[in-house]
């Protein structure tokens, strides 16, 4: 089992945004209803697992998802083999929504499967995302990834899996000047997931 996370950043986020992103991580492998209750689940603002958790329906997750009224909630996903993913909708400020998704506890194999499903979910939203972070291990979870991702500004102490960002933000960020990386429109990847050349 193993820790870790991938952190995503969006302009624009609304309702629409949030019912194509949940649409598109159901269709990629992440349900939304568990297994085996075909339970959604709420989970209490803030809190970490085990939380207070609330079932809800489809329209009213999508509801909540589009931060109209909150500014956070969270929820969890299923991988198939029954295994939870704990995920986080947040506004960072300046009109950019952080979602967040805890590979906490999975194997190697549902790991993948939901980093894969959470890349081709963002990847249909390109032109909103500006950016996200990949680190399976956690070893860079006390990095402020909204500093770093939204502006530039943050320095970071561990090298995560994969970091995209815009190429605004990669020529101001020092860490990243002179590093290996790889164009994928509208992003710049960093890490050791960049293909080599």
């Amino acid at each position: 089992m193993k820790d870790g996370f991938f952190h995503s950043y969006h302009l624009g986020w609304s309702r629409l945004d949030a019912e194509s992103l949940l649409g598109d991580l159901a269709a990629a492998g992440l349900r939304l209803d568990h297994p085996a209750t075909g339970r959604i689940t709420l989970v209490s603002p803030g809190s970490e697992l085990p939380a207070t958790q609330a079932r809800v329906t489809w329209e009213q997750l999508v509801t909540v998802a589009g931060l109209q009224r909150l500014d956070e909630i969270s929820f969890l996903l299923w991988v198939r083999s029954g295994a939870e993913v704990y995920a986080r909708i947040r506004r960072t400020g300046g009109g950019v929504v952080a979602l967040e998704f805890g590979l906490h506890g999975l194997s190697q194999d549902d790991q993948e499967l939901a980093v894969r499903a959470i890349r081709e979910a963002i990847g249909r939203a390109s032109v909103l995302c500006i950016g996200f972070v990949v680190d399976r291990e956690g070893a860079s979870e006390a990095t402020d990834w909204d500093g770093v991702i939204v502006n530039g500004t943050t320095l970071f102490d561990s090298w995560p899996d994969t970091l995209a960002v815009r190429h605004e933000v990669a020529a101001v960020q020092p860490q990243l000047s002179g590093v290996a990386s790889f164009e994928q429109s509208p992003w710049k990847l960093f890490g050791s997931e960049v293909p080599s050349r």
